[in-house]
This record gives structure tokens, sequence and C-alpha cells, in this order.
């Protein structure tokens, strides 16, 4: 695991003075890797510095990038976390419709609920988590504001505590801030990257099998210290790590990527150009034929009833 204590201000005024000259360097950006998320930031996670950026300062939804902050605010607030927390009514996601393993009513531990809110990025978990804490939701949400601005986040937004809505808001620069700030938590960094939990629910009896979000955690060559993966149809799909590369620790933050793997293929190509300089091509996207006889139905109007297997 990547550990150790920063000096936040020197890293903070570096990373973010740093990258922003170099998101303004065509030249410097023309020789890092192919990628098809449209908004990229590599950072030394010792000093600071940038390797490489793309759209660095552009403010983008976030997705579930958000549920870092919230678990920054749930362990700053100091809650015990072996209290029961139970699933009720509010955390059901009526505003993008997404599902969940765990039903209203079933209990589970706070810190059960921060590891499948890091790990498996569960929606039900990160909103009961906003719910329990002290003063109730709103709050939740005002201490994760209020510690963007503390970081010197300046273009970062929450409006909820699991990046469903795409109103929460930053900047690949702002993330890479995020992700360092994180990483003082060791118990952030170890949830977010299990690779599966088991948790039986004490009111019915059911185990639950849960896997990490972030297939790269299980990929041999790679060494990831903290991440968190987001997605919704307004961010695209995201990805934040620290990890160690070619014997170094950096911070990778790549947004709005099209395509299931593209993230996972980006994070890839980065890894290849960083150990070895070669630069990877981004794989055409394939193409299904028609076969003849549908596309001779087409043309004719007939139609195809396909034949049964016995």
């Amino acid at each position: 695991m990547l550990t150790g204590v920063i000096d936040f201000s020197r890293f903070f005024a570096t990373a973010l003075a740093a990258a922003s000259a170099l998101a303004g360097a065509p030249s410097a950006m023309a020789t890092g890797p192919n990628l098809v998320s449209q908004a990229a930031l590599i950072i030394d996670a010792k000093t600071g510095e940038p390797i490489f950026a793309k759209n660095s300062s552009h403010v983008t939804p976030i997705a579930s990038i958000t549920k870092l902050m919230t678990a920054i605010v749930v362990v700053e607030a100091d809650q015990f976390l072996d209290e029961k927390l139970a699933i009720g009514l509010e955390d059901l996601d009526f505003l993008k419709g997404s599902r969940s393993k765990l039903s209203i009513g079933e209990t589970f531990t706070r810190r059960e609920m921060l590891s499948l809110a890091l790990m498996s990025s569960e929606n039900r978990a990160a909103n009961a988590l906003g719910r329990y804490y002290p003063g109730g939701y709103a709050a939740a949400v005002r201490a994760m504001n209020a510690k963007a601005k503390a970081l010197g986040m300046e273009q970062t937004h929450f409006v909820d505590t699991t990046g469903l809505s795409p109103q929460n808001v930053s900047t690949a620069k702002d993330l890479a801030v995020l992700v360092t700030a994180a990483n003082q938590y060791p118990l952030i960094s170890s949830l977010s990257t299990q690779r599966e939990q088991l948790l039986t629910s004490d009111e019915t009896g059911r185990t639950y099998h849960f896997g990490n979000s972030n297939g790269l955690v299980k990929t041999d060559g790679w060494d990831i210290s903290l991440q968190k993966t987001g997605f919704i149809s307004e961010a695209g799909r995201c990805v934040v790590m620290l990890a160690k590369i070619a014997q170094r620790p950096v911070i990778m933050v790549l947004l709005d990527s099209v395509g299931k793997f593209s993230r996972i293929g980006d994070a890839n190509r980065i890894k290849t150009w960083m150990e070895t300089g070669e630069v990877l091509e981004i794989p055409k996207p394939v193409v299904f034929k028609k076969s003849k006889a549908k596309r001779g139905a087409k043309a004719s109007g007939k139609k195809i009833v396909p034949k049964k297997r016995r």
C-alpha cells in the first residue's frame, strides 16, 4: 500500500499549478498515451508533479467518484463504525433507477456500508451513510462541500452522497487532490481495494456477494492502493486510482470515457506508456456484419424464422 504523510499545502500548490501549465501545452500532450477518456491527469504522488494532462481543468459530472468524499466526511465525523444502519425507503434510487442487492429494512454496520460504497459502488449504502451522518443528509452534503473548499477543490460541487445526480461535478485536477486526501485514511484505502466481500443479512439470513467495480484490483501486474469508479450517462465511464507504475507511485484520473471497458483500456495504455514508452493504438470498435440471409430478407421484406436447435 502506498502510504505516508504528504505536505498537503506543497503538494496541492505544486500539482494544481503544474497541471494547469501542462494542460495548456500541446507538445506535452502530444507525447502522451492515446486515450478515449475526454479528461485525464497523471501526477507523481510523491512530488505533485504532473506527468500527463488532457482537459484536466474541464468541469464535468463525476458520478460515483463522489463516494470518496462521502467516505472522507463519514470517517472524519468519527462515528462508531460498528453501529448498525438500516436501509430505508429514502435510499432507493428514484433518479436513475439503479438496482441494489440491499433490501429495505436490512441492517449493516457503518464499516460494511463504507465498504460497499467504496468497493462495489453501492448507492443505497452511500445514501444511508449520508442519512446517518450527524445532523442528517443535508449536513453530510454540506460537510462534503466544505471539505472540498478546504482542500482547494474550487471547481467541485456536490448535491448528494452517491453521485447519481449529474450536478456532482469536478475536474481531473480537483479529483487528484481528492485522491491524495482520501489516501490519508488507511480505512478508505483498504476498503476501496478489497477484491470482494460476503455479507449476511441478520433480517433475511441471505448472504450477498459483492465484487470490486474496478477489475484492475484483481489483475496481475497492477499495484493499486486506492481506487474508485463511477458511471452515469452524463459522466461517462470514470475512474481514479493511486497505483505504483514503473516503481513510481502515481495518481491517475480518467473522466468521461465511452464504452464499458474503455477506462480500463486507457489505464492499461497509460501503464504501458509509462513502463516502456510505447504508445498503443486505441482498438477499433468491432463491427458485426449481418449474414447474407438476413440482408436478403431485409431487402425483400421477408421474415427470417430461426431454425430450432435439436
